[in-house]
């Protein structure tokens, strides 16, 4: 890393492994986004493109007008997703990543900063250098804390990949959506994302 991120308090590449905790995290004030993964850096792609944008809206569009006056609430990128490995301080987790949707139906993970725990359902829009992490380590990171829905979603190829915990608290085989589909939301029972106006040309 360069000389002005070790002023943000970010040691360089050629320091010793450093464990990086959410308060580090606090005291980063260059420009640049992060995410933190048990101690270890993640540098976030630059502002995706116009393409990536129209997807997570209309994303987000059709749960925001769902959730409309029920508990469970939906939020964009950017928002810290704080993931303990138990109770902690804040300052003291290791992991904080920020998906490119959320959804929260427990009021008691919100606050201030944004979501302690994990959330009901996470969408996560992969980049260039960015499927890899997505489909492994946080497919890993994601199941390991108990995310109940988690969606890889690929906008060049227009389909969604659906991961589900099931009673062994493991995710199986992904079910693959397509434009042409309706995506049910299986922490709904009265949902289903239209793909054709998430993918439209």
């Amino acid at each position: 890393m360069s000389e002005n991120r070790r002023k943000g308090g970010i040691v360089s590449e050629t320091s010793p492994k450093h464990r990086y905790t959410y308060g580090d995290y606090l005291t980063w004030d260059d420009a640049q986004r992060y995410e933190l993964i048990d101690g270890s850096i993640y540098v976030m792609s630059p502002a995706p493109g116009r393409r990536h944008q129209e997807v997570a809206g209309e994303f987000h569009r059709q749960l925001a007008n769902y959730l409309l006056e029920k508990e469970c609430a939906v939020y964009i990128a950017p928002f810290d997703v704080r993931l303990p490995e138990r109770e902690k301080r804040d300052e003291d987790i290791a992991t904080v990543v920020q998906p490119d949707l959320v959804i929260v139906c427990d009021d008691n993970k919100l606050d201030e900063r944004g979501c302690k725990g994990a959330p009901d359902l996470v969408i996560e829009i992969i980049l260039p250098g960015s499927a890899g992490r997505d489909r492994k380590t946080k497919r890993e990171l994601y199941q390991k804390h108990g995310v109940l829905e988690y969606w890889i979603v690929d906008e060049h190829q227009s389909t969604v990949e659906v991961y589900l915990l099931n009673a062994q608290k493991q995710y199986g085989k992904p079910e693959i959506y397509t434009t042409q589909e309706r995506l049910p939301v299986s922490i709904f029972s009265d949902l289903a994302i239209d793909l054709k106006m998430v993918f439209k040309a």
